[in-house]
């Protein structure tokens, strides 16, 4: 399975980003980017890639350990920036990012542990993708107009273990399918 762990963020939230993104599809140029649709906004905490199966029972065990060990957090999305000269879109977040890191440091650890490889550690940027592209795209533009975007803030209770299902139709523009694999209150109690 293609597992990463993430945080989500609620449907009102979601909503507030679609108005945000509907606004931006709107410049000049936006038909440059795959915008990615409401089913794919998350927060990746740890990519985990393609899990053997046999590790996947470990690996979610962890991850419970993990989230009863994280208190709850709030959380907002705000502003936005780019990876790979414009290859990637992304809105950004403020709030409790600290423990926002700290979940993202455990879930890596976490999978580590269950004996997924994980190659080399980086700093955790906390970003949720809005588009993307093959190609380098000046998304000058629209980092500048995510610049003044902020969500109402929400606060953070679960940790989720998510499957990706690459498109496998060909056609254009075809999404990722993304489906909760366990879902994991933060509780705080260890």
């Amino acid at each position: 399975m293609r597992l990463f762990a993430a945080v989500l963020p609620p449907e009102d939230v979601a909503r507030e980003l679609a108005t945000e993104v509907a606004e931006l599809k709107k410049l000049p140029g936006a038909d440059a980017l795959r915008w990615t649709g409401r089913p794919g906004w998350h927060f990746t905490l740890a990519f985990y890639g393609e899990v053997d199966d046999d590790l996947v029972p470990d690996l979610s065990a962890r991850l419970e350990r993990v989230a009863h060990r994280t208190a709850p957090f709030r959380l907002a999305l705000r502003g936005g920036g780019q990876f790979g000269h414009g290859r990637a879109l992304w809105a950004g977040a403020e709030g409790d990012l600290a423990t926002l890191r700290l979940l993202a440091d455990r879930s890596e650890a976490a999978a580590r542990k269950a004996g997924v490889p994980m190659g080399e550690h980086r700093r955790y940027k906390p970003h949720l993708t809005v588009a993307r592209s093959r190609s380098a795209v000046d998304v000058r533009p629209y980092v500048a107009a995510l610049d003044a975007f902020t969500s109402r803030t929400w606060t953070v209770d679960e940790l989720v273990l998510v499957r990706s299902n690459l498109p496998t139709s060909g056609v254009a523009g075809e999404q990722p399918r993304y489906e909760a694999v366990a879902r994991r209150p933060l509780t705080g109690a260890g």
